[in-house]
C-alpha cells in the first residue's frame, strides 16, 4: 500500500513540477480556467463536459510527454545535434495536434451554445 502511496506522489511531483518549470503548462492551467469559467457560465452538459474534461486531459498529457521527451533529449544530448533537434521538434507537433484538436472541439461546443444564446 505505501508503495502505491509514493507512486501517486511522485506523479503529483512531477504535475507540479510541469506548472513549476513549463511555461507552455502554465498556459494550458490558464485556458483550463477560462474554459471552466465559460462552461460554468453557458451550463455545459453532462456530455459536453465529458467532452471538455477528456480533451484537457489530452493536451496536459501530450504537453507532459513533450517536456519528459525535451529533458531525456537534453540529457542525452546537451549539445546541438540535428537528430535531437528533429526528435523533440515531433513532440512538440504532437502537443500542437492535441491543442488544435482541443480548438475546434471547445469551438464547437462553445460556438454553438453562444449562437443559442443569441438566437
Amino acid at each position: 500500500m505505501m508503495k502505491l502511496i509514493k507512486s501517486f506522489g511522485y506523479a503529483f511531483k512531477g504535475m507540479l513540477i510541469a506548472i513549476r518549470e513549463e511555461q507552455n503548462m502554465r498556459i494550458h492551467v490558464v485556458a483550463i480556467a477560462v474554459v471552466t469559467v465559460c462552461g460554468i457560465y453557458l451550463s455545459l452538459s453532462a456530455i459536453e463536459w465529458a467532452v471538455i474534461a477528456l480533451t484537457i486531459g489530452f493536451v496536459i498529457s501530450m504537453e507532459m510527454v513533450n517536456s519528459a521527451i525535451e529533458a531525456i533529449v537534453d540529457h542525452i544530448s546537451p549539445e546541438f545535434n540535428k537528430e535531437a533537434g528533429r526528435i523533440k521538434d515531433l513532440a512538440a507537433g504532437a502537443v500542437l495536434v492535441a491543442a488544435i484538436v482541443a480548438t475546434v472541439i471547445a469551438v464547437y461546443i462553445f460556438g454553438n451554445k453562444i449562437f443559442n444564446l443569441i438566437f
